[in-house]
């Protein structure tokens, strides 16, 4: 085990570690990890070569909303945001920012803005590669796919490989992503049943028997994840935007002082005299990075099953999905927080800054309504990671329900012992998963690009000679 333990924090200090260090002036210094050097350069490149799509395609993003839903098994395109927005709209739109504020100040909330438009552009061109590459799935019906499929059909087409031989980096990033979401389910359970004690002081065995029970009774089912996840992750958003929406109108005199601070504290007006500026900066970009997945491959594996009329299309709606995830609910929560009096939270971090700030403004129920929201952000996550999972273990295991049950009650064994203890090495894996499901991924869509590239020009042709007045031809 200690051995176990010496390897996992290796990788984790190789990956979430400060690989590169840069002075800075007043004597400051700004640590860059490797998934930083790799997803942020990326997402700069996919923006610039996209030609600035978070911004000039945003009202077709919203448009697209509108697809219908397929007459087949598949999910629609809408219904895969759905999916991979239960994931991102977690624990990171809470616990994550509130890390960032504790660590960064305010001026981190500005640096996770830029990296959910930066990570926008990354996220569309994974998703269309995941709709270019996706297979039919006879177990479950309708689609699948995600970065172990095109990274796989990437090394064929490189190599020459033959079809059914596996390739080596797709199984590794099959692997990861597997390791990376039984990880995750010991955070989420952990983190719901710290909550519950806190807020309602429930044991939290009594917690955790509860929330294991539901996700059984989903996750178990054939198909029954879509049509909860269909209706929880726009309630629960909701709800937590409306709540966000009353507070500030609470404090809407205090409001322009709050963006200008986080302005000010974005770039160093305070901080550069103590040093701090590189804190700001890279609290606000690492958790930018973990709470909008963008270039993780998280998220492909739920756009393949998405049944779309075209690749373009999906590849925009989980560009959006970035947009929600980050400027909308990570904003929430940081609104929440910097619109309460600093004494109020003076020394305060992590959660207890959160409850503090909630019941400032709230009073008992401010606490109770947290509690509430991150038993249910947590629980769409769990069910969104199972949906991921369902590819990757046919990937490594082939079409087979024994393999799919395994992993699940894996998964849910996972959350049953997390609901009751921390365990530090568990934790790391699951952060260590996601960082190597990065790493393998970014080097496969960085070449790969041209032909996501392709589709949305393709994609615009078509929708520029839909433009065109009647006998004018079109694409």
């Amino acid at each position: 085990m200690r051995l176990i333990t010496s390897v996992i924090t290796a990788f984790y200090n190789l990956l979430w570690g400060d690989l590169l260090v840069l002075s800075l002036p007043g004597g400051g210094s700004l640590g860059v990890s490797l998934l930083v050097l790799l997803l942020i350069p990326a997402g700069l490149f996919f923006t610039v070569r996209t030609r600035f799509l978070p911004v000039r395609m945003f009202p077709e993003m919203l448009r697209v909303t509108a697809e219908k839903r397929p007459g087949s098994d598949a999910i629609s395109g809408v219904q895969a945001l759905i999916v991979s927005t239960a994931t991102r709209v977690g624990m990171g739109n809470l616990i994550g920012v509130v890390a960032a504020i504790s660590a960064g100040g305010a001026g981190a909330v500005f640096w996770m803005w830029v990296t959910a438009l930066i990570g926008s552009s990354t996220a569309f061109i994974e998703a269309t590669l995941a709709q270019l590459y996706k297979q039919k799935d006879p177990l479950y019906g309708g689609w699948r796919g995600g970065p172990a499929y095109y990274i796989q059909s990437y090394v064929e087409q490189k190599r020459g490989k033959k079809a059914g031989r596996r390739s080596v980096l797709a199984v590794l990033f099959a692997v990861s992503g597997l390791v990376c979401w039984c990880g995750i389910s010991q955070v989420i359970s952990n983190s719901v049943s710290s909550a519950f004690k806190n807020a309602f002081g429930l044991p939290p065995l009594w917690t955790t028997l509860v929330l294991v029970a539901l996700c059984a009774v989903i996750v178990l089912r054939k198909n029954a994840t879509v049509r909860v996840l269909d209706v929880m992750v726009p309630v629960m958003a909701a709800c937590y935007f409306v709540i966000t929406l009353i507070l500030i109108g609470m404090n809407i005199t205090a409001l322009p002082g709050v963006l200008a601070r986080i302005v000010q504290e974005a770039f160093g007006l305070r901080q550069a005299v103590a040093g701090g500026f590189g804190a700001v900066i890279m609290n606000g970009v690492k958790r930018g990075l973990f709470s909008n997945e963008a270039g993780s491959g998280s998220a492909p594996c739920a756009a393949a099953a998405g049944e779309t009329s075209h690749p373009a299309r999906t590849g925009l709606l989980q560009a959006l999905g970035v947009f929600i995830d980050t400027i909308v609910i990570c904003s929430c929560t940081a609104f929440i927080i910097l619109l309460t009096p600093a004494e109020q939270v003076a020394g305060l971090a992590g959660m207890d800054l959160l409850q503090a700030s909630m019941q400032y403004h709230l009073g008992r129920f401010g606490v109770v309504f947290i509690a509430l929201i991150l038993w249910l952000f947590s629980f769409s996550t769990f069910i969104g990671i199972l949906f991921y999972a369902r590819s990757n273990v046919a990937f490594l295991f082939g079409d087979n329900w024994p393999s799919q049950t395994l992993y699940k009650l894996a998964a849910l064994a996972m959350l049953f012992v997390g609901g009751l203890a921390a365990y530090t090495f568990v934790w790391d894996l699951g952060d260590v998963g996601v960082g190597l499901m990065t790493v393998f991924n970014i080097i496969v869509i960085l070449p790969m690009s041209r032909q996501a590239i392709g589709s949305l020009e393709e994609y615009e042709r078509g929708l520029a000679g839909r433009a065109k007045p009647r006998g004018g031809g079109g694409a």
